[in-house]
């Protein structure tokens, strides 16, 4: 759960996006070398704090630990503080570096500088929570089998479309948990094309080119591969 060098605005869209209340990360600061941020996330905000390395000790406020082991054990149990909103925060659940999203983050972000023509600095304020997608993909029609331009939008464990960007009701929102599976699909006559199955109906779509299929797909399997886990993680702790 030590994720080096990534920024505060990252760290804030990992937990915020994937995260739950509890989720911590520990990062360099970039304030001082001997300086390091603790993110942990409450209900829907992300805190930072302090830890400062001695060389021989971890400093956190006016508690000092021999071990980063020693420090979250510690607030495993005791609340780091009380937010504005009276929420206690407490280090419940470390979020793990070897996650397979943040390279989609990268190539979201790299992808849109390019579109803007403004560097990818610009862009580190403004670049898109972890997690989500959203553009236009070509949907087949279940009972007529015409395909129609749609806008899709990704967040949470849920896939909406809509007529286009502008409209504000979605046709239909599909919960991804009820999905079993995220596949590229040769079946059809249009390339770029990928299927999600769902047990009362396989939805077919496609995307302009190859690469933006591909990402809609990696992002998918992530969600499932996510919920997954969830899934297995709730029926071990109800068997235990």
């Amino acid at each position: 759960w030590y994720h080096d060098n990534l920024t505060r605005h990252a760290a804030e869209a990992l937990l915020l996006s994937n995260g739950q209340d509890g989720s911590y990360l520990l990062r360099k600061s970039n304030e001082r070398e001997d300086l390091y941020s603790l993110s942990v996330r409450g209900k829907d905000s992300v805190k930072h704090f302090h830890v400062e390395y001695t060389g021989t000790s971890f400093k956190f406020g006016f508690n000092e630990f021999s071990s980063l082991k020693e420090l979250v054990m510690h607030f495993a149990n005791q609340p780091l503080i009380g937010s504005e909103t009276g929420t206690l925060i407490v280090l419940k659940h470390p979020y793990p570096r070897q996650v397979e999203e943040p390279s989609i983050y990268e190539s979201v972000r790299v992808h849109t500088a390019m579109q803007t023509g403004r560097t990818e600095s610009d862009l580190v304020p403004n670049a898109p929570s972890l997690g989500t997608k959203e553009g236009y993909l070509i949907k087949k029609g279940k009972i007529v089998k015409s395909w129609k331009t749609r806008w899709f939008t990704l967040h949470r464990n849920e896939l909406k479309y809509f007529k286009d960007q502008t409209a504000t009701e979605p046709i239909r929102a599909l919960d991804l948990t009820e999905c079993s599976a995220v596949q590229f699909d040769y079946s059809q006559e249009r390339v770029n094309c990928f299927c999600l199955v769902f047990p009362l109906r396989t939805y077919y779509l496609c995307a302009k080119t190859g690469i933006e299929a591909d990402e809609w797909i990696k992002i998918l399997r992530w969600k499932l591969s996510q919920i997954r886990k969830q899934l297995e993680e709730r029926s071990a702790t109800l068997s235990s």
